[in-house]
């Protein structure tokens, strides 16, 4: 007799408990695997054994986003890895080859790793899931239920869970300091730059102080030189199979922010403050509806964010360009984080990342306390009531409370 099989999570709650990303909430999946039968109800189901475990799914197809290329250039490439540990739920008792089971619902926990194992994938911090437009990559994860039936085939169950990483939210402290950076350009003029913080969300500003000055040794050259323009962008930069032999990069420019100066470098140097909006995706359609999201991706108000995976990396950068004439352009680039929630949100987040990590501290990563697990045999005392059944004489009826 086949098995349904179903995962449920802890009551009003979601099965991902604490902030993946970071360590002190103890991020992990809670729940439990409800089995029952799947077919005439009241029969019994042989069951061998049953685990759990979270699985990662990573795919890329660079000329996915072309219709000429998609099928000219080499096939989508996958991987999959399982992400912490595989948990043993039910195991039946030696000598025998399987246990007859009317009703099974077995308790489980699984650790999501936060960053202290190294190198070893398995205990690295899990990439959060994405889909980029067109497919072109993507991570998922989906929790694996493994159920063997007596000598039948092993039978996998699948469920996705969708996972955010919480570890660049704006409102960490480490990104409140200022970034610095400079750029010379034929040694007659310096480009600098100065970020008041380096992690931005949807819709949040940014805002950058522009120095340009003359090189004093080189001061009469460098007075010849007029500002044109300056110009600012936000660049996002795919790198496919960055770990591989062959990387492809793919580099998009999201905002541009232009101003024009038209000046001569005056001798103290010239000052300005540019800004733009960081750009954010809409996720309503045509009739101002927000459509139901896929089960296994958060819906996210960016198009992409900063995320380093096994076969593909997504970074961001501020670029500052200095138009000038009498000298070479100077073209600046500034690493910055791209959090999908805005500055807001990540506020409004603090304060549960806060009492989260409160709640891990009473939990023991080594032994969770699970509940223990319910199994009802076809001979237990009432065991046909677990389904909704009884016997009325010698006839199974609904069972009415």
């Amino acid at each position: 007799m086949s098995a349904f099989v179903r995962v449920s999570g802890p009551p009003n709650r979601h099965f991902l408990v604490g902030y993946p990303g970071i360590s002190a909430t103890l991020p992990r999946i809670e729940g439990k695997v409800e089995i029952r039968p799947s077919v005439g109800i009241s029969a019994p189901v042989n069951i061998s054994l049953v685990t759990i475990s979270l699985q990662r799914r990573e795919t890329i197809h660079p000329a996915a986003d072309s219709v000429t290329k998609k099928h000219l250039k080499a096939p989508r490439k996958e991987i999959t890895d399982i992400v912490g540990k595989e948990m043993l739920l039910f195991r039946c008792p030696a000598g025998k080859e399987y246990e007859e089971i009317i009703s099974m619902d077995l308790p489980f926990v699984l650790f999501i790793p936060f960053g202290r194992g190294g190198q070893e994938t398995a205990r690295r911090v899990p990439p959060a899931s994405l889909q980029l437009p067109s497919r072109t990559a993507e991570t998922y994860y989906e929790m694996v239920v493994m159920v063997q039936q007596g000598q039948a085939e092993q039978k996998k169950y699948t469920f996705p869970v969708p996972i955010s990483r919480y570890d660049t939210l704006s409102t960490f402290g480490m990104y409140s300091r200022p970034e610095s950076a400079e750029r010379v350009s034929d040694h007659l003029v310096t480009l600098g730059i100065s970020l008041p913080r380096w992690s931005y969300g949807p819709l949040d500003p940014i805002s950058v102080y522009i120095k340009l000055s003359p090189n004093p040794d080189w001061l009469n050259k460098a007075k010849r030189v007029t500002i044109q323009k300056i110009t600012i962008g936000i660049d996002e930069e795919i790198i496919y199979n960055h770990e591989g032999d062959e990387p492809q990069r793919k580099v998009k420019t999201l905002a541009k922010q232009v101003q024009t100066v038209g000046v001569k470098m005056p001798e103290a140097g010239y000052f300005t403050n540019c800004g733009l909006v960081f750009p954010s995706k809409d996720l309503r359609d045509s009739d101002g509806i927000i459509p139901r999201g896929k089960p296994a991706f958060p819906m996210y108000s960016v198009s992409g964010f900063t995320t380093t995976g096994s076969l593909y990396k997504i970074e961001y950068y501020l670029t500052v360009k200095a138009h000038l004439t009498s000298a070479k352009d100077i073209l600046l680039r500034q690493p910055i984080v791209v959090c999908p929630f805005d500055h807001a949100d990540c506020k409004d987040e603090m304060e549960a990342i806060e009492q989260s990590a409160k709640e891990a501290a009473y939990v023991n990563s080594e032994n969770p306390m699970l509940p223990l697990p319910t199994i009802v045999r076809p001979h237990d005392h009432n065991a046909l009531h677990y389904i909704g059944m009884t016997y009325v004489g010698r006839q199974k009826k609904p069972l009415i409370e």
